[in-house]
């Protein structure tokens, strides 16, 4: 068995610190890919700096190739949900209730008229039964409405995501042409 002499545990040891003090501790910030969810790793050797100034470039290049700008998308996708969340909250509160509503809308409406013709109490019945049938007809026609900008709320978002995901490849096309590799 051959044991290594002090010469090699010493130099091991030497070459070990100085690789150890030349990766430099995170400094907390993100790169511009890392905040997209796109890992560039710089293939030629360049430095922070450069990689910042590269990622800058790429993302102007990006913005202007595809018409996108992947933050202001993702502000007005947030915009999107939100006003969708509220039309969904709000239709809810439409269609709540609306039968037992219709009904007694009808029913004063039609004992008035009831009581014009001489029967208050059959008049309100029928009234109260033709209120009910149209308020529901309301509702669900409310609630189609609803379905709808749902729906169209669902395009928007996968628009938007299309958007964004083209954006990402041109932006990684353009790190890849200054020697990065890039993953997302």
């Amino acid at each position: 068995m051959k044991f290594p002499t002090l010469l090699g545990v010493t130099t091991l040891l030497a070459l070990s610190v100085a690789h150890a003090q030349s990766i430099s501790p995170p400094s907390g910030q993100k790169t511009m890919a890392a905040t997209l969810n796109i890992h560039a790793f710089p293939g030629a050797g360049q430095s922070p700096a450069q990689q910042s100034h590269d990622e800058s470039e790429c993302y102007n290049w990006a913005t202007k190739q595809t018409g996108s700008d992947p933050f202001e998308l993702d502000r007005q996708a947030a915009q999107q949900q939100q006003q969708a969340a509220q039309q969904q909250q709000q239709a809810q509160q439409a269609t709540a209730g609306a039968g037992v509503k219709g009904a007694v809308r009808g029913a004063a409406g039609g004992a008035i008229i009831g009581g014009i013709a001489g029967d208050a109490g059959k008049g309100a019945a029928i009234g109260a039964g033709v209120g009910a049938v149209a308020s529901r007809a309301r509702g669900r026609a409310k609630a189609q409405e609803s379905q709808q900008q749902a729906q169209q709320s669902q395009s928007d978002a996968k628009a938007t995501t299309a958007k964004i995901t083209d954006f990402k490849k041109a932006f990684s096309a353009c790190l890849e042409a200054k020697k990065y590799t890039v993953k997302f």
